[in-house]
């Protein structure tokens, strides 16, 4: 029924509202309802539940169009018969609808429309429970018809209508499960770590986890426009539509990481609106379009640079912003007009009749000022870039076990998991191979107690090998790959008849076993990590504070955190975050949805592995020749420049010193071990304290009370390892066959004395603090001396190891650069057709504008001038201006944080400090100033959590040409502060009872006011780093990687897409 052609206006159009009071009742619908009302031109008819549930359709109001959609309880195929019998024109087709209730069929849907969706696959049971052959379950990964997920994945319930949403987290990162449902008070998520295997009640959806680097994202459509409109920050971003060409997407807080609902002052939760791109605007449109679901809210996957919808959600609107309520309002005014009376005018009036008496409101933004750590530059400088390097926290000493084995348990063990191949070498990490291991040693233990054997000393030697494998097996309870791992190296080989009689076939009947573990970030490491990431929070971005957290939701925050393959380094990773970020909750799920490993940039001395054998051959002369090599030198200006420079005079009469009081501490260690051996079917220690599970450690950031009670090492040690760690070092460090000293274990014991001081100063041991004192006096000389014993050894040995890393640093440096550019020509142009614009927007001023964007405008031009801007694959977002409700929507800061362990620390700050040292640059002034270079030798040790920062600074004052419009500040912490371990008074006894140290604050590298500029930083590191051509080829969404190129058609579309100046 609608308005006769040249009816006269008076005669309204109908909307009839046919949904349910909880729905029509809610402050969106209200909202916009109340606004379409207010044009004059429709008659709104809200039905009621008792019409919609109770009365026949026959007597239901007669409308001309109909908002109709599902919620609970709603009778839809009354509604449909409803539609047939009236045959109002639907916003929402009502057919369609039931799609949305079956995840599968959603899907599929979007398979059939070529909608990129996340690879899955489903599980469909009759009955819950039922076995399924296509349906195998491990340890880290689900497979289903032959299609394996590893963990992390997600799990989905079939059914729409269910919100509880698994996702489960590997092994290698602590394992556990953590549960996505509806908002409950403040919480949209919960953890659970001892859950590790997948729900069997019912018919489930098995997806990829992608990463997303932390940011969920909402969108919604409108049939006209595509209104894009919730976006979060962990895995997927909400998009609203209303019609096909208007999309508005919003960020918002992810329930993934730690499942704490951000709210503002108001109560409501947090959200902020970005920018979709070209290609995600033509998404929204197809979803609205194969749905056709003219208001419809689906979420958006962004990960590595593609985009995925993973669900659709029917009819949704957005919160808490009224410009999309009138933008809403706008758009279905135009349908409605087109679909009933095409002969008005569906042009916006001028000024909206609902804002003819609100008042103008300032537009005047924030300036954010430069830093003060070196010098205020002026209230133009805005900050445009963190890079931070950091070592890992405190952890426990690293061990190794080394023994040949010969047993055909161990022999058959290696061969069932190299794919029986006689010659390969084998890795165990998984908990199956580890507990399969457990099984072998155990049986091969001889029964009777150490000294209790007439076997020769090797025999009694290879025994208490296979004791201490065991006993590392069996430590806490549980298995976690990232902290124990064995290998199996075949050394010798025989020819046997095969199985069957015909032929030989070689086998193995010897082979080195090496465990490795130990080095387990400590609670006390993720207590330092935590309070570092508050640090960098609070004061490593000036004017904003705690503001951060609100730079970081709107997407102006382009975070990134990388870590090493080392289990402590990730964890670091985590922790931080965790502080940086406010979050809350255990670290397996941050780990796994912000922290990205990349072992080939952040792992390894394989590259500079002869070199450094080299140095400390020359280290190991220099200490056993006495003082003659450094001290010829001791009045030299820049004592830094000789061999071994650091070593204290006469390093070599310390050395058997420090053998005796090892001897004396392990004593000590052996007698605790051997009554713990003698009372273990006694009522012991043990039975005080439960067993100390890795896996729940990882959530855990306060001391073992219960074991220091029970007087046993904190920890997950026990007095059998602790032992086991003591002897090995007090062997290695001397043999007293050759009567000759291994200087290169200096660096562990001294991290042995360090870490019981720090650990178990409750087991009192004597000598303790003087073989400190003494290993801490030679470390401080031997540590660094390791790089390179003089500054050109060092400067090779550090370019080498840090060759990616400092490639990556300066791509990082130049994109940031590239972008601030392009921002700031994009502005200037702006200035210069600000008039045009001004009357352009005054005509059509509450129009949407088109964001699309033909693809072919975007592509990259093929000629390789720009060649470089691909080199960084992060997909850069950009939060909308027009819907933000921020001072400073342009505002854009990039971090980038990279852990990593003591070598690349060293590596890295060599190469920033003698870089000048390099042929191709004599003459140029060191990065590093004299007073720095100064203070660096006498800092003999990076500990734990010492980092390096680069933040890179605009004067937006200075022209574009002039290298000083960018400028780089360095700064450096030397980490955990030693010197309570080295006091007696009050506040170091407070510390150790916390078993934590403090975390020195940064000093900086540059005199005062020295403004060393990008252009002079990248021409110093370019010739140690790796060339961007060298990097993996990048992975930029299609239409959006030109949104930073600096061609004038770009920055001409940018003008129109980015408005600055919200006049």
């Amino acid at each position: 029924m609608g308005m006769e052609e040249g009816a006269g206006v008076d005669k309204k159009i109908t909307i009839g509202v046919c949904v349910m009071e909880k729905k029509v009742f809610s402050a969106p619908m209200g909202q916009i309802m109340d606004r379409l009302q207010a044009f004059g031109e429709f008659e709104i008819i809200h039905f009621g539940d008792k019409v919609i549930l109770e009365d026949p359709v026959e007597s239901w109001p007669i409308c001309d169009c109909l908002i109709a959609f599902h919620s609970s309880g709603y009778p839809l195929e009354k509604v449909q018969a409803y539609s047939s019998l009236r045959k109002p024109f639907l916003v929402n087709d009502l057919d369609p609808q039931y799609l949305l209730h079956d995840r599968r069929k959603v899907y599929e849907h979007l398979e059939m429309y070529g909608i990129p969706v996340p690879r899955y696959a489903c599980v469909n049971r009759k009955v819950p429970n039922q076995d399924l052959d296509y349906f195998v379950e491990d340890e880290d990964f689900v497979e289903v018809k032959g299609e394996r997920f590893w963990k992390p994945f997600v799990e989905k319930p079939v059914n729409g209508d269910d919100h509880s949403i698994m996702i489960y987290y590997p092994s290698s990162a602590g394992g556990g499960m953590k549960e996505l449902f509806r908002k409950v008070g403040n919480r949209s998520s919960e953890f659970h770590p001892e859950v590790r295997r997948v729900r069997r009640e019912g018919s489930y959806i098995y997806e990829e986890f992608m990463p997303t680097g932390g940011t969920d994202v909402k969108t919604l459509v409108v049939i006209q426009e595509v209104y894009i409109l919730k976006v979060s920050v962990y895995p997927e971003m909400q998009v609203y539509t209303v019609g096909p060409e208007y999309a508005h997407a919003e960020a918002r807080k992810s329930p993934v990481v730690d499942g704490v609902v951000m709210r503002n002052p108001d109560g409501k939760e947090v959200r902020y609106p970005v920018l979709l791109t070209p290609a995600e605007k033509q998404m929204a449109r197809e979803v609205c379009i194969a749905f056709r679901q003219a208001v419809c809210g689906f979420d958006l996957l962004r990960s590595e640079g593609s985009s995925y919808v993973c669900d659709v959600n029917g009819w949704s609107f957005v919160k808490n912003s009224y410009k999309y309520y009138d933008d809403a309002a706008c758009v279905l005014r135009k349908m409605f007009l087109d679909a009933k009376a095409p002969h008005l005018s569906s042009t916006v009036p001028p000024i909206l009749p609902w804002k003819i008496n609100e008042p103008v409101l300032s537009n005047e933004g924030l300036t954010r000022q430069g830093s003060g750590i070196i010098g205020t530059f002026g209230q133009s400088e805005e900050l445009r870039c963190v890079i931070a390097v950091i070592r890992h926290g405190d952890r426990t000493p690293k061990q190794k076990v080394k023994l040949k084995v010969t047993e055909e348990k161990l022999l058959n063990l290696m061969l069932k998991y190299n794919g029986g191949k006689p010659r390969a070498e084998t890795k165990l990490k998984s908990a199956v191979e580890l507990q399969d291991l457990l099984d072998a040693t155990r049986m091969l233990i001889p029964r009777t107690g150490p000294g209790e054997s007439d076997s020769d000393a090797e025999d009694l030697e290879h025994a208490d090998k296979l004791r201490q494998v065991k006993a590392v097996l069996e430590e806490g309870g549980h298995f976690s790959g990232i902290y124990r791992k064995v290998q199996l190296k075949p050394l010798k080989w025989e020819k046997v008849t095969k199985g069957d009689g015909e032929g030989e076939e070689e086998r193995p009947v010897e082979a080195l076993m090496v465990l490795k573990y130990g080095g387990v970030l400590t609670h006390a490491g993720r207590k330092q990590a935590e309070e570092l990431g508050r640090y960098f929070r609070n004061n490593m971005y000036p004017g904003e504070g705690t503001g951060l957290l609100r730079l970081h939701s709107t997407y102006r925050h382009d975070l990134k955190i990388y870590s090493s393959d080392e289990g402590r380094v990730q964890m670091s990773a985590a922790a931080f975050a965790k502080g940086l970020l406010d979050l809350e909750g255990q670290l397996t799920p941050i780990l796994v949805s912000l922290v990205s490993k990349d072992s080939s940039m952040l792992d390894g001395l394989d590259t500079a592995s002869t070199e450094m054998e080299e140095a400390k051959a020359q280290l190991n002369e220099i200490i056993t020749a006495g003082t003659k090599l450094v001290h010829d030198y001791v009045s030299s200006e820049l004592p830094w420049m000789i061999d071994g420079a650091g070593l204290p005079p006469h390093a070599d009469e310390h050395l058997p010193e420090l053998i005796k009081l090892a001897k004396k501490v392990t004593e000590q260690v052996r007698l605790l071990a051997k009554d713990e051996e003698e009372n273990h079917t006694e009522p012991s220690a043990y039975d005080l304290a439960p067993p100390y599970d890795q896996a729940k450690a990882l959530g855990k950031s306060n001391i073992d009370v219960g074991r220091i009670a029970a007087g046993l090492p904190c920890g997950s040690e026990g007095f059998l390892l602790m032992y086991a760690r003591w002897k090995k070092l007090e062997r290695d460090l001397y043999n007293e066959r050759r009567d000759r000293f291994d200087i290169t274990q200096i660096p562990d014991v001294y991290d042995s004395c360090k870490y019981d001081l720090l650990h178990n100063s409750h087991l009192d041991l004597k000598g303790l603090d003087e073989l400190f004192k003494i290993s801490q006096l030679l470390a401080d000389g031997v540590i660094p001396n390791e790089y390179g014993i003089n500054p050109q050894q060092k400067l090779k040995i550090g370019s080498k190891i840090a060759r990616r890393l400092l490639g990556k640093i300066l791509i990082d440096l130049r994109n940031t650069r590239e972008e601030a550019m392009s921002v700031a020509e994009l502005k200037n142009s702006q200035d210069q057709v600000s008039v045009s614009l001004y009357s352009s927007k005054k005509e059509d001023r509450y129009s949407q504008p088109k964001l699309y964007i033909k693809s072919d405008e975007l592509k990259r031009p093929t000629n390789g001038e720009n060649k470089d801007e691909d080199d960084d694959k992060e997909t850069k977002y950009r939060l909308d201006p027009k819907y933000a409700n921020v001072m400073t929507p342009e505002r854009h800061v990039r971090t980038r944080l990279y852990f990593t362990s003591e070598s690349h620390i060293h590596s890295l700050m060599n190469v920033l400090r003698y870089c000048n040292l390099d042929e191709s640059l004599q003459g140029e002034e060191s990065l590093v100033c004299q007073s720095a270079l100064e203070r660096l030798c006498k800092t003999k040790e990076l500990d734990y959590m010492s980092y390096i920062v680069l933040r890179l600074f605009e004067n937006t004052e200075e022209s574009l040409e002039d290298p000083e419009r960018f400028r780089i500040e360095l700064t450096c912490s030397r980490g955990a502060d030693l010197s309570p371990l080295e006091k007696k008074d009050e506040e170091a006894k407070s510390l150790l009872r916390e078993h934590t140290l403090p975390i020195m604050g940064p000093e900086r590298l540059q005199e005062v006011g020295s403004c060393l500029t990008l252009e002079t930083m990248e021409k110093m590191i370019r010739p140690f780093a790796m060339p961007p051509e060298d990097f993996p080829p990048p992975s930029i969404p299609a239409g959006f990687s030109g949104y930073f190129s600096k061609s004038a058609a770009v920055l001409e579309r940018l003008v129109k897409l980015w408005p600055f100046n919200k006049n």
